[in-house]
């Protein structure tokens, strides 16, 4: 569903310095798969998924969806980023209808397709709560929800619960793979974290520790869902990844 071919990105600084960020890309992801890029901070990870949702532009190389051209934004992508990046003059419902509102569909059914996604993402009861009043966790679901309430065939996920602590975070990847599981999308997800790569991923693409970013491995992750992250072959595929990674820094 998503192709990248050979996708290279250098940022101009200053107006002449020129900061290499991705090399040389190249990654498949197939419709319904669970895709996590994993790698380190400043590896040019976010930067790709950018690339991928139409946000920047590639200095070389190619990136289609459904086979066409990726070359802007598009309702095709839902975004959920690390900042929660909601309205915070609109309730959870005013948020999560936006979108349908948009696109032209009558109030009262935009209402109840935001209302069957805030369902979703287990937040009934809090339609009248704004931003302000809600948790990490909270705004967060919040966000996937008004994602999914476009309809997208992708989601994209940008280190959505970096700023939650532990046991939230935890619960948030439980409910990332429980909401994935009732409503299959395409997904794409960034993270730092091994442990959520694993837990969350049907494949896992490491990205090198180091500017330029480039594709070191991809690890298919066939262990029954819902892990155990106690489990033995988590454990192992865990130290293999995480022994892989230090190679490279």
């Amino acid at each position: 569903m998503i192709e990248c071919r050979n996708v290279s990105k250098t940022f101009i600084q200053k107006g002449t310095q020129e900061v290499p960020v991705l090399e040389d890309v190249s990654l498949d992801v197939q419709a319904n798969e669970f895709v996590v890029i994993l790698g380190p901070g400043q590896s040019g990870k976010s930067t790709l998924l950018r690339i991928i949702a139409g946000l920047e532009t590639p200095t070389t190389g190619t990136v289609t969806l459904d086979g066409e051209p990726v070359t802007g934004p598009g309702a095709d992508r839902g975004l959920v980023f690390q900042g929660y990046m909601l309205f915070p003059w609109k309730t959870v419902l005013g948020n999560v209808e936006m979108g349908p509102k948009l696109s032209g569909l009558p109030r009262d059914e935009a209402r109840d397709i935001a209302m069957h996604y805030i369902d979703l993402v287990g937040l009934t009861g809090f339609e009248k709560h704004y931003p302000h009043q809600l948790s990490g966790g909270m705004k967060q679901r919040v966000g996937i929800a008004r994602a999914y309430a476009n309809k997208p065939g992708v989601m994209l996920l940008d280190e959505p619960f970096g700023q939650l602590d532990a046991q939230t975070r935890i619960f948030m990847e439980q409910e990332t793979e429980r909401i994935w599981q009732t409503d299959k999308r395409t997904v794409l997800f960034v993270t730092n974290n091994t442990d959520e790569a694993l837990f969350l991923a049907d494949r896992i693409v490491t990205i090198e520790g180091k500017l330029p970013g480039r594709v070191q491995r991809t690890y298919t992750v066939d262990l029954p869902r819902p892990r155990d992250l106690t489990g033995k072959r988590f454990l192992e595929m865990r130290r293999e990844i995480i022994d892989a990674s230090v190679l490279t820094l």
